[in-house]
């Protein structure tokens, strides 16, 4: 009884875990999409297959996302919010070149 308890609170955390990166990832999604698909003139599969899910977080440890950003999309300028980063990057890694994922943008 007691392990069967400890199973289903172990999958409730692990649910909530699983849907809070998703919910990440489509917030980030619905950034690109809105704000800046336009701008970089690429589709968000194209703008995140630049780089590798290891080259992603490589950029994003090292504080520059934003810069990146900027390399792959020249014309942003001030279009870009610096807040739309914590969702941009679950975006970008999970769709990146080594992923076998395809966003639907």
């Amino acid at each position: 009884m007691k392990a069967t308890k400890l199973v289903i609170k172990i999958l409730l955390i692990l649910s909530f875990l699983t849907s809070f990166s998703f919910s990440d990832t489509d917030a980030g999604r619905k950034i690109y999409v809105n704000n800046l698909k336009k701008i970089c003139l690429m589709t968000s599969l194209v703008f995140a297959s630049t780089h590798s899910q290891d080259e992603w977080e490589e950029i994003y440890e090292a504080g520059e996302f934003f810069n990146e950003v900027k390399k792959i999309c020249p014309k942003i300028k001030s279009e870009y919010n610096v807040v739309w980063t914590e969702s941009l990057y679950p975006f970008v890694y999970q769709y990146a070149n080594d992923s076998e994922d395809v966003p639907s943008c």
